[in-house]
């Protein structure tokens, strides 16, 4: 599970950047695409998810 979570995290960091920079929809300015937003929040959300796993397995 781990490591499909780092491979989907690195994908939508990937996608991320390239959203950043506007390589996906030249005509938006760079950095206001929902592209962009959804893999930040995506990303975030794994991030999250694998520290309270982390934490738990450290607790239990």
């Amino acid at each position: 599970m781990t490591k499909i979570l780092e491979m989907i995290g690195l994908v939508l960091l990937s996608i991320m950047i390239l959203g950043f920079v506007g390589a996906f929809v030249p005509h938006i300015e760079a950095g206001l695409s929902s592209l962009f937003w959804g893999c930040a929040g995506g990303t975030l959300i794994i991030i999250i998810y694998r520290k309270r796993k982390r934490k738990q397995a450290g607790l239990e």
